[in-house]
């Protein structure tokens, strides 16, 4: 019997991964990344970050001619294709659907007045209620920054899209959008269950700016003879799913249902849940958007709780307080020091301002430190305790909107190879964690089986995902764990 395999991009600002994976064994055959070492981002100014869409498609090539060639795979052996992306880019694209700019990325924060002063000028209950958030620094923020600033640009934009949707763009030739996508770059009303016509109206945007809206799971669009030709693809070829990499992070780790959790810790940490009623946090400190399932009919909303200052605290510490050993051993090391470091308490908010602090940037600090007791084994204790507990923070907003946290799925990897970290989030928090072997990649090639009917469903199309670990709360030391935590709320208090 013939392969049948499904192809899985994730179009990251670090690289574009491509995976294949067996449509019938769910597994992965092959996977690669381009480039090998971190993509560049173009700052022109202080808090700018542009990329170059054509380098995401260059790369998507790369990482694909790869990956055929170490599976063997034919062009008719690949059946559906799925995409995940970087979310809240922006890139505006001509009649020729060329890009007319490089692409404003997701960490770019020069639209950040635009957004406040729509919140402000249209209310508060007026954006949270249709929006269900602050215009904030997201896609339509950013267009108003082009259409003020490059007017003779904006003169020329024939659409704009998502990084995902120029992906899906150069696949197909058709340029088409998603009501997930939409609401992450704050163009969907959620109240009537269309494009944000009165943000558009109020930033003097056309309506005919807004790609044709296609279903997440469904066949958006065909590959186009000119791609098959450049990526050694088949014409025709479905292109089936499309998520955001949040979304589709939850996605990978099999996250459909209100109340089930998936998390991410890197460099930044991620909460991001499934919320069933429209419902949004009156501060905006945590965002809300249409989760891969939402519809009409069935509400399913993705709240997104993100931490700046996650595995770049870890990575600091291991660099200027740890330098000589691995993160394994630093591990070790923190595991010698007792529940809640003796005292010692770390904010981890250093790198710059956090939404879940209503966008204030404190700083990180480093608290209660006695020169006679402590050691750098109880800093690197508190520094992952302080990580931990920011998470918690944020989860009790969650939780404040309706959300019941019970269990959190995450992939094995980052800071979730530390027991230290797993064990004081599953113990603070009360929820069993589980553990899983995928990626963004696997996940929209699986994705993408759903859309193009392979699999009846996601039980179906995640049946065979890995779990490889489960973490329960430390009920006999849980009383010391939330002390811990209370003294770290009480720190955070004072400088807030």
């Amino acid at each position: 019997m013939a392969n049948r395999y499904l192809l899985g991009f994730d179009v990251g600002s670090s690289s574009v991964k491509a995976s294949l994976v067996n449509a019938d064994s769910g597994r992965c055959v092959a996977t690669a990344f381009y480039p090998e070492k971190e993509a560049p981002i173009m700052a022109v100014k202080a808090g700018w970050a542009e990329q170059d869409p054509q380098m995401w498609w260059d790369n998507a090539k790369l990482a694909l001619k790869k990956i055929m060639a170490e599976a063997g795979a034919t062009a008719e052996d690949v059946k559906a294709i799925g995409i995940s992306y970087q979310m809240h880019g922006l890139v505006c694209v001509d009649k020729n659907l060329k890009a007319l700019r490089p692409s404003i990325i997701w960490c770019d924060s020069r639209a950040v007045p635009y957004g406040e002063k729509a919140f402000n000028d249209l209310g508060a209950d007026q954006c949270l209620s249709h929006l269900l958030n602050s215009p904030g620094n997201f896609t339509a923020a950013k267009l108003a920054w082009v259409k003020e600033n490059e007017p003779e640009i904006y003169e020329k934009i024939y659409k704009i899209m998502l990084p995902g949707d120029y992906i899906a763009m150069r696949l197909s030739g058709t340029p088409n959008t998603t009501v997930s996508g939409l609401s992450e770059g704050m163009f969907w009303d959620f109240k009537n269950n269309q494009v944000a016509d009165f943000l558009m109206k109020y930033y003097g945007f056309d309506a005919s700016l807004i790609s044709d809206i296609v279903p997440t799971f469904s066949v958006q669009s065909e590959v186009c003879a000119e791609a098959a030709a450049e990526l050694g693809l088949k014409a025709g070829t479905p292109i089936t799913y499309r998520g955001g990499d949040q979304p589709n992070n939850a996605l990978s780790l099999n996250v459909f249902n209100p109340g089930e959790i998936a998390s991410t810790a890197g460099t930044s940490g991620v909460v991001y849940g499934v919320l069933g009623d429209v419902n949004y946090d009156q501060k905006s400190r945590v965002n809300t958007f249409a989760h891969v399932n939402h519809s009409a009919g069935q509400v399913r909303l993705g709240v997104l709780l993100c931490i700046n200052g996650t595995g770049i605290l870890n990575a600091w510490v291991h660099r200027n307080i740890t330098p000589d050993i691995s993160y394994a051993d630093m591990n070790d090391l923190a595991a010698t020091v007792p529940i809640g470091s003796e005292g010692v308490s770390i904010v981890p908010f250093g790198n710059g301002a956090e939404r879940v602090l209503e966008n204030r940037e404190i700083g990180c600090s480093v608290n209660g430190i006695n020169f006679n007791k402590h050691s750098k084994a109880h800093v690197v204790r508190a520094a992952q305790e302080g990580i931990v507990f920011s998470f918690c923070y944020g989860m009790e907003i969650m939780q404040q909107m309706g959300m019941d946290i019970r269990k959190i799925h995450a992939g094995k990897a980052n800071m979730f190879l530390s027991p230290l970290f797993r064990d004081t989030l599953a113990s603070v928090s009360g929820a069993t964690i589980e553990l899983y072997d995928t990626d963004g990649s696997v996940g929209a090639a699986k994705g993408a089986g759903i859309g193009a009917g392979i699999y009846k469903d996601h039980d179906e199309a995640f049946a065979t995902l890995e779990k490889l670990q489960v973490i329960t709360p430390d009920e006999a030391h849980r009383a010391d764990y939330l002390s811990a935590y209370a003294r770290w709320k009480e720190v955070l208090s004072r400088q807030i």
